[in-house]
């Protein structure tokens, strides 16, 4: 984990390094000034020699200044280098989590990932300041103030060896109890950050089931137990203050009581103990900011785990040696392939599909709930690996391409639309950074959605609000539809695409498709037989398994679930998303079939 996160100071070595060097000189500044002290009043007040009292007291001035120079740029230096250490923190986790594969994501909450690149990474920022000035201050100043107490007094440096001891004991108890409430902290932190983000994505859903008081209830628990969890974690550390002071008080009491009998016998001058009264609250307050330094260090522990988790998280997914870098044509095979989204599990979404599909094909799928039509394509396009078996694309195993290369020659609309904040303009050229206006014009006349775009105000400059807040669901997919479209793809996977659409809408989008995409292999995943009864060939997909692979009519003959999908969808307006056995039971009461 050490090495993981010291990696990342990077550009900001220098400022790390100057860091503890002006710290030190700010130090040594500090600790003579008391020496000086007892020269001024010893052989300066006490003696009456005015000259002595301008000699010390000038160099006082000047260490002074010293020390106030040397703390500035060693402020200067620790937030430089402490911030830009933040920021290659966060830089490193956000560019790994880009090579995530969908597996690698689905391993971590998104609520997770959050509060590891705030939270975890600003507590480490305030951690490497802290380690960089107070963690070199506190110790040179602890221990050139005890070598000034021994060159000093020899006698009384016992007071301050035996706090210390007392002061070591107590702190290594304390950071051994804390240690482990901070890294439930930070997991509860993960469990309220869940709550918002949910609550906030979906308040749409809870305004519409009127369901606040059960989401004001659900981000109470969360707090309530981050609360007492904290206010636990933070009633330990208080006992840091009380047990600090005590031994402070002890220590000046004791000095103070054989400080006087040594002065009365001559064997301590005033100015000597005046110095080491000085020099113990010195020693003191250094302790204090070290063992302030390892709560934080504690506590920064955890967050060093979990952001050192995610630099170092290996993708399942990477490019393999020498990758091919370009995909000839949309053919698509599937040979006895298996999949499961929990690796050694046995539980399969897909089970020993085997299906060929020729370029410029176009190809229907079709199934109920969790009978793992995205799982399929998610494999085409490599967003997972397969279990077993494999998948080609271009007659060759997807797993032999490059990642960039792969996913541009296979377009997927997924389920999930998602919009991005800006014009509409700038959604469209996620698909072609390099797409002119007429381009994305011609994309969205496919998709059918130029006619509402330039109804809009602004037209194709229209401002996309935050997750498409300002456009319907069937305008979302229709944008997202173009701009899969505008990669140009030897694939395009449409997941359920056009569910948000209307009939005829849907129709002439797959119209479009037919006459104007001849050469590009398209996968349509539907719920309506409408969507995909024009398609060269239908996949008919039940619990994982391929029950059908056909035409249309041919599937109406011959697979008893595409007749139960077509009688329901046209005699009851029926839904196929839906079990298996509660359509059967429902195709049980119809005791006449349809053909067409």
């Amino acid at each position: 984990m050490l090495k993981t996160l010291l990696s990342q100071v990077g550009a900001y070595k220098k400022a790390s390094v100057l860091t503890p060097v002006y710290t030190s000189l700010e130090v040594v500044m500090d600790v003579l000034i008391p020496y000086i002290t007892a020269k001024l009043i010893d052989l300066g007040i006490h003696a009456g020699d005015l000259g002595n009292v301008y000699l010390y007291g000038g160099i006082m001035l000047a260490m002074a200044f010293l020390s106030l120079f040397f703390g500035i740029r060693a402020g200067q230096y620790s937030a430089y280098a402490s911030s830009g250490f933040a920021c290659n923190l966060r830089d490193a986790m956000y560019r790994n989590i880009q090579t995530f594969s969908f597996s690698d994501i689905d391993k971590y909450s998104t609520s997770g990932l959050v509060t590891r690149m705030t939270t975890d990474v600003t507590n480490l920022q305030n951690a490497y300041q802290q380690l960089l000035r107070v963690s070199v201050r506190a110790p040179f100043r602890m221990l050139f103030s005890i070598f000034m107490c021994f060159v000093i007094d020899v006698r009384m440096s016992v007071i301050f060896i035996i706090a210390m001891a007392i002061l070591s004991v107590f702190l290594y108890l304390l950071i051994s109890r804390v240690a482990g409430l901070f890294k439930q902290v930070f997991e509860r932190y993960d469990q309220l950050n869940n709550s918002v983000q949910e609550n906030i994505s979906g308040i749409r859903v809870v305004k519409a089931f009127v369901r606040e008081e059960h989401e004001n209830n659900k981000f109470g628990w969360a707090a309530e137990a981050l609360y007492k969890l904290y206010v636990r974690t933070e009633g330990l550390m208080a006992l840091n203050h009380p047990v600090m002071n005590l031994v402070v008080y002890g220590c000046i009491i004791a000095i103070s009581w054989f400080g006087a009998q040594f002065v009365v016998s001559d064997t301590l001058t005033t100015g000597e103990i005046t110095s080491l009264f000085t020099y113990v609250m010195s020693i003191l307050m250094s302790l204090m900011m070290l063992s302030m330094i390892f709560v934080m260090l504690t506590q920064s522990a955890a967050s060093g785990q979990r952001v050192a988790e995610v630099i170092n998280e290996e993708p399942d997914i990477v490019n393999p040696k020498k990758a091919a870098t370009e995909v000839p044509n949309g053919q698509v095979d599937f040979n006895h392939v298996y999949f499961a989204y929990k690796s050694g599990s046995g539980e399969y979404a897909v089970q020993n599909i085997s299906f060929h599909v020729k370029s410029g094909e176009t190809i229907g799928v079709i199934g109920g709930t969790g009978s793992g039509k995205s799982s399929l394509v998610g494999l085409i396009s490599r967003l997972y690996d397969v279990s077993k078996g494999n998948v080609m694309v271009g007659g060759r195993d997807v797993r032999h391409y490059d990642l960039e290369t792969l996913r541009n020659a296979v377009s997927v609309v997924l389920q999930k639309n998602v919009l991005f904040t800006g014009s509409i303009l700038d959604n469209l050229r996620w698909g072609n950074g390099e797409a002119t206006l007429e381009e994305c014009r011609e994309a969205c006349r496919m998709a059918c959605a130029d006619e509402f775009i330039m109804q809009m105000p602004e037209g194709y400059d229209t401002r996309i609000e935050q997750g498409g807040a300002n456009v319907s669901g069937g305008q979302k997919q229709r944008l997202c539809i173009a701009r899969a479209l505008l990669k140009r793809p030897k694939v395009l996977v449409l997941d359920d695409s056009t569910s948000a659409c209307d009939t005829a809408t849907d129709a002439a989008i797959q119209r479009a498709f037919r006459e104007q995409l001849p050469d590009i292999t398209k996968l349509i995943i539907a719920q309506r037989i409408s969507s995909v009864r024009e398609c060269d060939r239908i996949l008919v997909l039940d619990n994982g398994r391929v029950s059908g692979f056909d035409t249309h009519d041919n599937l109406l003959r011959e697979n008893a679930i595409y007749r139960e999908i077509y009688t329901l969808q046209n005699e009851d307006g029926g839904d196929f998303d839906e079990p298996a056995a509660t359509r059967r039971k429902k195709s049980s009461h119809h005791p006449k079939t349809k053909k067409s």
